[in-house]
């Protein structure tokens, strides 16, 4: 199998996990985005808006442009679920997410198998040359399994 056929299978896999995801968040209504997936454990609403601020983080990391949504960090990645007393509504988070998956999805496509050989942005060029695995490729992958995970949790809740 060629690097760009790897390519392929991978951004495919990437795109199959953001469709799943944005079927099962995008029609739900605000309340039923506060049910959380077990007791005590994350809302709907933190899941959403924290995969849309580490998939924000991604774009400067892959080398693919500027965040749009730094604001969210503070929401939905450096604090805990409810520290926050007020999140965004569930329209905007979906623009949000809309906004940065679709900017995401325009720079893997622009990208060449070579080039997602590359190193990402957080690594050093001494760091890289002794472990070339960290690359733009690999986090592809990895932020494809995170989520998956958090989709995965979303069968939690109760029906």
């Amino acid at each position: 199998m060629s690097e760009q056929a790897l390519v392929t299978a991978a951004v495919n896999s990437w795109k199959l996990n953001i469709e799943r995801a944005d079927r099962i968040f995008s029609p739900l209504t605000e309340e039923q985005l506060l049910k959380e997936v077990a007791p005590g454990k994350n809302r709907l609403v933190y899941l959403w808006g924290h995969l849309t601020a580490v998939h924000d983080r991604m774009l400067p990391l892959l080398v693919l442009g500027p965040r749009l949504h730094p604001e969210y960090d503070a929401l939905f990645l450096t604090n805990p679920d409810k520290a926050v007393p007020t999140l965004p509504a569930a329209a905007e988070i979906k623009k949000a997410w809309d906004d940065v998956n679709g900017t995401l999805l325009a720079g893997f496509e622009s990208l060449s198998a070579t080039d997602w050989l590359q190193k990402h942005s957080s690594v050093s060029d001494e760091d890289f040359a002794k472990d070339p695995q960290r690359n733009r490729f690999s986090v592809l992958l990895s932020r494809t399994t995170h989520i998956s995970f958090h989709v995965g949790q979303t069968a939690l809740i109760p029906k």
